[in-house]
């Protein structure tokens, strides 16, 4: 017997765009079919907004336990289901104590408890002297591992040196499991010290492209030598482009996601003070977002997820408009869909290339290609119903972020997801929360 069908006039499939009816039974989507065919059971007709896989985001900060006053899991999987997203992947660090032993691991999935409303894996960390904690991190079902090349800004989570790597590569590599990494080597810099701390094009010299150039071939050296799935994270800066495309042609285990911060806004139009737009590495010039934009749909850039790293007000010292003291991290969970989307239509991607970016590819890097990312037959019955035409003004009274600082505040979007189903039952009906606390640890 089946439980339900859901049908829609736009049905996202690995086929492409179509009316269909799908066929959800125990949490599982039993088949996709003409929407026509006759079943016994309850439909659910969306008409024509679309249905699509829930997203998947595997790079946020939760930042809980020992931060839950920037965020937590109460209010970063509420922002998640508003947003369609049914899968984040917490990162390790922000969060005291951060995930480098089994010990503090056991602690941040202790924290999940009564608060997880979407479904969260974690990834590992890798910095100098954790090496013999990494076996029994991947016994424990972390789905891979971060690492930092510069400082993380969280004096916890040193940055990881190439000897540390050269260790841990091999290691992941005999697991098969991913080294995600911030590239960036940085340097002394004068224009770390700037005459205008306000100035936003001071801090973007502050980061030169070449800390993320050589960050990103040395990772590709390494890749290379060990053969270890290594993910770069973020990244911002389009003179990487060639050498990671010439990497992917040689068929090494590399992959590349960059943030919507970075394909939606160009540094040309960030005014001096506002650091809420602050991030590393930084929003680059438009020139540079038509070349993330290229890579992206060349397929050179794997996928997008936004780096959820938000703050308190304080700390983005929004007053003082101070860039070299506010966090860096821009705060943007629920917005993932319509973020993308509004700028991907305006280069003629589809609901297709919005679901490979969103959902199918980064299902591949957290090892769930099987169940999660696609709606076909045997696959998780995690979906999100989205009217891909309504345009709407981010305010902050929307969003469920614990704090509701945001560059994205202000900005017209078009992409109002109005539906999100974990396991095939309905969770959120915009803008309500209909069942919480339905999300589940994911582990590789």
């Amino acid at each position: 017997m089946l439980d339900a069908a859901i049908k829609s006039k736009n049905v996202v499939t690995p086929q492409g765009v179509r009316e269909a009816l799908v066929l959800l039974q125990d949490g599982r989507i039993v088949d996709v079919v003409p929407a026509t065919t006759a079943v016994d059971c309850p439909i659910h007709d969306v008409q024509k907004r679309a249905l699509l896989p829930g997203l998947i985001d595997p790079h946020v900060h939760i930042n809980e336990p020992g931060r839950t006053e920037w965020e937590g899991f109460d209010t970063a999987t509420r922002a998640a289901l508003a947003g369609g997203l049914t899968t984040l992947v917490d990162m390790p660090l922000n969060s005291a104590p951060v995930t480098t032993s089994v010990a503090n691991l056991a602690l941040k999935l202790a924290a999940t408890e009564g608060q997880l409303h979407t479904n969260c894996g974690f990834w590992g960390g890798v910095v100098p002297g954790n090496i013999g904690e990494i076996e029994g991190l991947i016994a424990h079902g972390v789905l891979g591992f971060k690492a930092f090349l510069t400082h993380s800004g969280i004096d916890d989570f040193p940055n990881a040196t190439e000897q540390d790597l050269r260790q841990v590569m091999p290691i992941l590599a005999r697991h098969g499991l991913p080294l995600l990494v911030h590239c960036e080597l940085t340097t002394d810099n004068e224009a770390w010290k700037p005459a205008d701390k306000r100035s936003y094009q001071c801090y973007l010299a502050s980061r030169p492209k070449s800390w993320e150039d050589e960050a990103v071939a040395l990772m590709i050296r390494l890749c290379e030598e060990y053969n270890c799935p290594t993910h770069i994270v973020h990244l911002s800066s389009g003179n990487s482009i060639a050498p990671i495309a010439a990497a992917k042609d040689k068929g090494l285990p590399l992959t590349v996601e960059t943030a919507q911060h970075y394909l939606f806004f160009n540094a040309e139009d960030i005014a001096d003070g506002q650091t809420q737009f602050k991030c590393a590495p930084p929003i680059r010039e438009k020139l540079n977002n038509n070349q993330l934009w290229g890579a992206l749909q060349d397929g050179i850039i794997d996928f997008v997820a936004t780096d959820h790293s938000p703050a308190p007000p304080d700390l983005k010292q929004l007053e003082s408009g101070d860039f070299t003291t506010a966090w860096g991290g821009v705060a943007s969970l629920q917005l993932a869909l319509p973020v993308l989307w509004t700028a991907a239509q305006k280069r003629g991607a589809g609901l297709a290339d919005l679901v490979r970016w969103l959902s199918t590819n980064p299902a591949r890097l957290i090892g769930q290609q099987g169940r999660k990312g696609q709606l076909a037959k045997g696959y998780d019955a995690d979906l999100l119903v989205v009217e891909p035409e309504q345009v709407f003004t981010v305010t902050a009274d929307m969003l469920h972020h614990r704090h509701k600082v945001s560059p994205y505040i202000g900005q017209e979007l078009r992409g109002l997801v109005t539906q999100t189903f974990l396991r095939g039952r309905q969770v959120y009906d915009h803008p309500s929360f209909t069942h919480l606390n339905q999300g589940e640890i994911i582990t590789r």
